[in-house]
């Protein structure tokens, strides 16, 4: 049972993942940085290096929320793990509701027109809150040895 939860989170946590690398990178390479500030022109290279950087949590993050294993005799667990990327998903869902209530302006969207930040920041900021729903309900504990 609690394989399945820590699955399903480490899914959740892909798509946050991806939404997040995809959306940041796009927020790159048009010179758009952390928070909205703006960033000299951004190179290919630039653009590469964060999309390589980027993929180490969404590999990393996921697998070890899928696997059972602890170290020190299980004081750290995945589950010990979970908490803590809850807690790091948290601080980044009030980031992002900040900025989703700060920000002006906009990007260029790649249909056309305009993607306001504040829209942008919704749609992380949804992103982010599910992902956390799904690794709280992981961390949660369950029925013995589960985790």
């Amino acid at each position: 049972m609690a394989d399945a939860r820590f699955r399903a989170a480490a899914r959740a946590y892909v798509v946050y993942g991806l939404v997040y690398l995809v959306g940041g990178l796009y927020l790159v390479a048009h010179g758009v940085g952390v928070m909205g500030a703006s960033t000299p022109g951004a190179t290919t290279r630039a653009v590469v290096r964060w999309g390589l950087v980027g993929l180490i949590p969404l590999v990393v993050v996921p697998w070890l929320l899928s696997r059972r294993w602890s170290w020190l005799g299980g004081w750290i667990s995945r589950r010990a793990f979970a908490w803590l990327l809850a807690a790091l998903l948290a601080v980044r869902a009030l980031k992002v509701g900040e900025a989703a209530v700060r920000s002006a302006g906009a990007v260029a969207a790649p249909w056309g027109g305009e993607i306001t930040f504040r829209a942008g920041a919704l749609v992380f900021l949804v992103v982010t809150l599910t992902a956390l729903v799904f690794v709280v309900r992981a961390a949660l504990p369950g029925r013995e040895g589960d985790g």
